[in-house]
């Protein structure tokens, strides 16, 4: 993307637009599955000794889905915040329904930024 992004929502397009593969998008639902899972437990046991496996999930499996999959660099590495609170909310989009239509204008979005 040459141009920056205007809003956080023109960067969750482009985030979108950045994970059109399913398996993909498999991946980094396994990934946010298994951060949130081990934060819960953290939290019950009080093992914050293993801190170190929310990265090693969140970003393990989304990055194996991009590489693998997507065939592409993970918008994490230039859009470390925004990247994150992304991942979030495509994850709550796909347990609710609702990214579809969120990836229709996404890919909406990519084409305008291309023309």
């Amino acid at each position: 993307m040459s141009r920056p992004f205007n809003s956080y929502r023109e960067f969750y397009l482009f985030y979108l637009g950045e994970h059109q593969n399913a398996q993909c998008r498999r991946f980094h639902a396994i990934g946010t599955t298994l951060v949130l899972v081990t934060l819960i437990a953290l939290t019950i046991t009080g093992a914050w000794k293993f801190w170190f496996l929310l990265p090693l999930f969140g970003y393990g499996f989304s990055w194996i889905g991009h590489f693998r999959h997507e065939r592409n660099k993970p918008a994490a590495f230039k859009y470390p915040f925004y990247s994150l609170i992304s991942d979030f909310r495509m994850y709550a989009q796909m347990c609710t329904g609702k990214l579809d239509g969120e990836l229709k204008r996404a890919q909406e979005f990519t084409r305008s930024r291309t023309a």
